[in-house]
C-alpha cells in the first residue's frame, strides 16, 4: 500500500476557495480505483498550511489518478492558490 502525503500552503485570502475545491473533489478522489482513504489535515499553528493524506492499493493506482483528466482539472484550480511550492511524499506503511 502507498501512503501519499502532500503539503500545501495557501495565501490567507485563498484558504476558503481551497476548502471549497477540496470539498467538491474529495468524493470523486476517494472513489478513484485503488484509493482506500483520503483525508485533509490542517496545521495546528498555521491555518494556511494543509496536508492531504491518501492511501492507495499500489503505485499504479496513484499514478493513474495523477494522470487523469480529473486530477488535471483539480490541480489547475488548486495551484493558483498556493503561497509556497507544494511538497509530496509517497511512503509505504511498515
Amino acid at each position: 500500500m502507498i501512503v501519499r502525503i502532500v503539503k500545501m500552503g495557501f495565501r490567507p485570502e485563498n484558504v476558503i476557495r481551497f476548502l471549497e475545491v477540496f470539498e467538491q473533489s474529495k468524493v470523486h478522489i476517494a472513489a478513484m480505483p485503488g484509493c482506500r482513504s483520503l483525508s485533509l489535515l490542517r496545521d495546528k499553528n498555521d491555518p494556511c498550511l494543509f496536508f492531504t493524506h491518501s492511501e492507495w492499493e499500489d503505485e499504479k493506482y496513484l499514478e493513474a489518478y495523477r494522470k487523469s483528466a480529473f486530477f488535471e482539472e483539480v490541480w489547475k484550480q488548486t495551484k493558483v492558490l498556493f503561497s509556497i511550492r507544494p511538497e509530496a511524499w509517497s511512503t509505504e506503511r511498515q
